[in-house]
């Protein structure tokens, strides 16, 4: 995708047509709203509660990890956008659109605060990113692949808490074996690990 915003290739060319067809598709107001799911305003303080409920059941290393994913977004993004300098779909003045920001904001923090509190609500934090990359698509804001550039950059971002939820709740404690069994809740082995 880069390399075709780079030389203007036919995939950008069909990426500008597929957005000139979106935009202003719904209200500007509901676009707007859509997008704003991507500020740092609104999803940091999603992932800060998330990490706080971690840190205090004790998960500090997921927390930490989470926050490190949210801390390298910039450090992705911005080089990528002074790059390729792409200029937007309805400010062909200003440049700096590729990846989209408020995309990789939106992922991180949504599915980071998803995998500290509860696998459950992974399809959550899919839907809020897909209404705040939506919603920038729509409003004219971003192309459409700005925000699939941003998803493809943070999914290995995404990895660090995911490893950290996944494989950082299990605990030694005197020597037996402490697991999260399906309903959330610690139950002790003294049979030893079972494969």
């Amino acid at each position: 995708m880069t390399w075709q915003v780079l030389v203007h290739g036919p995939l950008t060319r069909l990426d500008e047509r597929v957005s000139r067809s979106l935009v202003d598709t719904v209200p500007r107001w509901l676009s707007e709203l859509a997008s704003d799911l991507g500020n740092l305003t609104v999803a940091l303080p999603v992932l800060a509660a998330a990490m706080a409920y971690a840190f205090f059941r004790g998960r500090r290393a997921a927390a930490l990890y989470a926050g490190l994913a949210m801390a390298a977004v910039p450090l992705l993004v911005v080089p990528l956008k002074e790059w390729t300098a792409r200029p937007g779909p309805l400010e062909p003045w200003a440049h700096g659109y590729y990846p989209s920001g408020h995309t990789a904001t939106a992922m991180v923090a949504y599915f980071g605060a998803a995998y500290l509190v509860s696998n459950r609500l992974v399809p959550v934090a899919a839907l809020l990113t897909l209404i705040t990359g939506t919603g920038l698509i729509v409003r004219g804001f971003h192309w459409p692949l700005d925000v699939l550039a941003s998803v493809a950059l943070c999914l290995p971002l995404l990895c660090w808490p995911l490893f950290a939820a996944r494989y950082g709740r299990g605990r030694i404690r005197g020597g037996d074996a402490w697991r999260t069994g399906n309903g959330g809740t610690p139950s002790r082995s003294t049979d030893g690990p079972t494969s």
